[in-house]
């Protein structure tokens, strides 16, 4: 059995710092094999910076995953980096730096991720759908172990979708929302999967951002810039296991915890 740990969209470098700090102690007292973190708002919110997918790999993360920041500030010396294993929606123009895919072999196993993004009140790029689908066609002649970020704004679309590649993938998370669905579960030919899988950063805020400048922001619709909270750090993302022969799911967890409450509890 193959433990996969997903941790959701980290917002800024606080967001960075927690996931870091969390990585090896989650590796440890769960037995986490693999590591996939969502890091496309690390930098001030937009985009990811060389020095944290640096320190983000060097932590233990596995895959580094995007969005629709994931082309903000620096983020493309990130992407062009193969050491850094960062990927990109795969759906975005392929001419576009970066690769939206990769199959990553640790320890007996091979494992493909894939980011995709999605198109309901985003940019209208490439289907998600039949792009996903070609991907996961290809990636199914290295390995059965298959795991998806989809980076979407409607809940509508990441179930369609998860519905359309059940049993054809392993896991598909989504991402984006930055508020945790709790309607983790495993679908009926074995894709284990959730709406949202949450932010890791400040929840004393706006979906990471201040609050005063959020609200300011929506009662003015003046474009104010937002600024990133600071309080409340909290850990979220998902814990998977999977039949490394099948690529089924057997099991997914949903992690929303601070450090007080890792050290009071952990998250059994």
């Amino acid at each position: 059995m193959l433990r996969l740990l997903f941790i959701g969209d980290l917002v800024g470098p606080d967001g960075v710092s927690i996931c870091v700090d969390f990585m090896p102690l989650l590796r440890r007292d769960y037995d986490i094999d693999f590591i996939i973190v969502n890091g496309e708002n690390s930098d001030a919110g937009k985009g990811i910076n060389r020095k944290q997918a640096r320190k983000l790999i060097d932590g233990g993360a596995d895959v580094i995953t995007g969005g629709n920041h994931i082309w903000q500030k620096n983020s493309e010396d990130v992407l062009r980096d193969p050491s850094l294993n960062t990927l990109r929606p795969a759906n975005y123009p392929h001419d576009n730096p970066g690769k939206g895919f990769m199959v990553v072999e640790k320890k007996s196993f091979k494992i493909g991720v894939i980011n995709l993004q999605g198109r309901s009140f985003l940019p209208p790029i490439d289907c998600p759908f039949k792009t996903g689908l070609m991907i996961v066609n290809e990636l199914k002649k290295e390995t059965p172990l298959i795991f998806v970020d989809f980076h979407a704004e409607a809940s509508a679309e990441k179930q369609a979708l998860a519905w359309y590649l059940d049993g054809k993938i392993s896991a598909l998370a989504g991402t984006h929302t930055h508020v945790q669905t709790a309607d983790e579960r495993i679908l009926h030919k074995g894709t284990a999967y959730i709406t949202d899988a949450g932010m890791t950063g400040p929840f004393d805020s706006v979906i990471g951002m201040d609050t005063d400048t959020a609200i300011t922001r929506f009662i003015t619709q003046i474009p104010k810039y937002f600024k990133l909270a600071k309080h409340n750090l909290r850990l979220n993302g998902i814990m998977v296991d999977i039949n490394e022969n099948t690529g089924k799911a057997k099991t997914i967890k949903r992690l929303n915890f601070s450090r007080e409450e890792y050290g009071r509890n952990k998250i059994a």
